[in-house]
């Protein structure tokens, strides 16, 4: 049974991300959604907030099946999370050739530190391709609708955070 570890800031969770989440559960048997709390990022959402989003998300808004995903936080090195999680498959997106360079980096860094572990890049949909967390907290911010690029309950939780 082959599961495979997307680890991400998802701040806050996007149709993007959503996008290559359903990819993966038609590739893999299970999926660990992995929600990095480092330290060197200013989020809007705590780390368990995330997490909560997520879940609403995807098992509230979108109806997912919980048997094949697992969501859950951590703040180590990606390759140590994997040994942990006893995966040696890394997910990682690309919307556009400007993403690739920094996987392209991150993925022989991860590749130095635990040589069994193997990265996957999946494309978003042409419709997906634009959406970034930075994006729609830039847009709620100025008020503005974000529906076409998230779910509703993080709508109203942007909307909550930012409103306050």
């Amino acid at each position: 049974m082959k599961k495979v570890i997307y680890p991400g800031t998802f701040d806050p969770i996007t149709y993007g991300h959503i996008d290559l989440i359903k990819k993966a559960l038609n590739i893999f048997d299970n999926l660990i959604i992995a929600i990095s709390d480092g330290n060197n990022k200013k989020y809007l959402f705590s780390a368990e907030e995330r997490l909560l989003l997520i879940k609403k998300s995807l098992f509230g808004d979108l109806k997912f099946k919980k048997k094949q995903i697992k969501i859950v936080t951590f703040n180590t090195l990606t390759t140590d999370f994997c040994k942990k999680m006893k995966s040696n498959i890394i997910l990682r997106g690309l919307r556009a050739t400007s993403d690739f360079e920094y996987e392209f980096q991150l993925s022989g860094m991860n590749k130095k530190l635990n040589s069994k572990v193997e990265t996957i890049f999946l494309m978003s949909d042409p419709q997906n391709q634009i959406i970034s967390s930075k994006l729609v907290k830039e847009i709620a911010e100025l008020r503005g609708n974000v529906k076409k690029f998230t779910t509703k309950s993080v709508i109203k939780h942007l909307k909550l955070k930012l409103n306050a």
